[in-house]
């Protein structure tokens, strides 16, 4: 079957691709396979020169790539150029400190030597997602190829033109024949893909739903996996908060990528001494985001990414208000053409209501109250995600002692939204995945752990 970009803000068809038939995929696991024996041999400095070289190509040509983030999944085209430049500054990372976090590690044992090596493991799998679909694509690719592994990319069926264009990217740096490749293949053979011999791990950024089904498949088949899965981060608002502020970037973050974002703020866990205010400052803050046309410079939310989900995300919100939300603003399907949703803000969500359960992938805010500062921690921690999570607070080392000792998530702030940066591990627990991607622990994830002694 054919892959095919439709720009949600349409629902136009505007590029076909041709799906890849099994002997083509064959020859390209085959030739990743074969890149390695001499990707592996490079040095250091070659394959950091690659990614400075893809860098650049990604900073020159960030506009280009914005309007193709937006035609295939509705991107505001400023947060698609900012993307593309974020994406450069993971190559450069890795670039300028791969090297050093891969350097062997002596161990003082009775051996006259004894050290720790790290070495690529092989061709990396990695099925990724349509909603940053540059970024997780490059957060994933620059870490494993400076390690020496090649990489397949089995990306979103809805953004090929993006995958095509990486590859075209990596290509121009300078990576050999078979180093980086895209495959144009659809969901249904990536438990083929897993169980070939030529892949040697994989990761995926997906649901959670689908992050059980690879992880099963790759425990069967006895390869490492790092699993980047949903999340319906807790943003807790405390009594002593500067609510102002605090719903400030409460909306910020619920916002990034038209709330299309596994880490965005979720649910806003209010202590009901400072909920109207927050109320209001959220409705008001909502309520001036612009929608409409993600080609235009001034918009902060797009259309979602498929008409199917924009649908799927009404149809949450009216069970939401069902079970007893109080809708605030928005909630209207706004029909004609194109997957757009409003801006809305969803208030006096409980437990087991659909908007506190389930992870909603678009613009709508869910304020959930609370009596006091404890029951908005234990609410936090009520979910079987733990992705990201933030705390508001006027006391700063406060905030500090529950965000390390208190809250359940792999990415915890203070003042602030939750959001990766290559110099820090990203990752989740619980329903939200195992393993870390960026900074020194994600380099790790697809390398052997090797020791080494010498006797003399």
């Amino acid at each position: 079957m054919a892959q095919r970009s439709i720009n949600p803000a349409t629902g136009a068809t505007f590029a076909e691709y041709a799906s890849a038939t099994d002997p083509e995929l064959r020859e390209q696991l085959a030739a990743s396979l074969a890149a390695f024996g001499d990707w592996r041999r490079r040095s250091f400095p070659e394959r950091a020169e690659s990614l400075r070289k893809a860098a650049q190509l990604l900073e020159g040509e960030a506009d280009r790539y914005a309007v193709l983030m937006a035609e295939e999944m509705g991107k505001p085209v400023a947060q698609g150029r900012a993307e593309a430049k974020k994406s450069a500054w993971v190559c450069r990372y890795y670039a300028e400190n791969g090297a050093r976090f891969l350097a062997p590690e002596p161990v003082e044992t009775e051996a006259a030597r004894s050290f720790v090596a790290y070495l690529p493991l092989g061709p990396i799998l990695a099925v990724m997602p349509w909603n940053f679909p540059f970024w997780q694509v490059f957060r994933a690719a620059a870490p494993a190829l400076l390690a020496g592994n090649t990489m397949l990319l089995k990306h979103a069926s809805n953004v090929p033109g993006c995958a095509l264009e990486i590859e075209r990217i990596f290509t121009a740096a300078g990576l050999p024949a078979g180093v980086f490749q895209t495959l144009l293949a659809g969901s249904d053979r990536v438990a083929d893909l897993i169980a070939d011999p030529a892949v040697r791990g994989v990761t995926l950024t997906g649901s959670t739903s689908a992050g059980r089904a690879v992880a099963s498949l790759a425990g069967q088949h006895l390869k490492p996996c790092v699993l980047e899965l949903g999340g319906s981060d807790p943003y807790v608002v405390l009594a002593d908060a500067d609510v102002a502020a605090a719903a400030d970037t409460c909306v910020r973050s619920r916002l990034i990528n038209s709330g299309q974002s596994c880490i965005a703020a979720k649910r806003f866990i209010v202590v009901d001494s400072v909920r109207s205010e927050f109320e209001r400052e959220v409705v008001r803050r909502m309520d001036l985001a612009t929608w409409g046309d993600p080609s235009q410079p001034d918009i902060d939310i797009g259309p979602l990414a498929r008409a199917d989900l924009r649908d799927e995300l009404h149809d949450q919100v009216v069970r939401s208000i069902e079970a007893g939300a109080r809708c605030l603003l928005g909630g209207t399907h706004p029909g004609g053409p194109g997957a757009y949703y409003p801006p809305t803000v969803l208030s006096d969500v409980r437990p087991g209501n659909p908007a506190c359960e389930e992870e909603l992938f678009g613009p709508v805010a869910a304020i959930l109250p609370v009596a006091d500062d404890e029951a908005a921690i234990t609410t936090a921690n009520d979910s079987v995600f733990g992705l990201g999570a933030a705390v508001f607070t006027s006391d700063a080392a406060r905030g500090e002692r529950i965000a390390t000792e208190r809250l359940d998530a792999g990415c915890c702030f203070v003042n602030d939204f939750v959001r990766s940066d290559p110099r820090l591990p990203f990752g989740g627990i619980k329903d939200s995945g195992f393993g870390r991607e960026l900074s020194q622990f994600g380099i790790r994830e697809f390398v052997n752990v090797k020791t080494v002694v010498v006797a003399g």
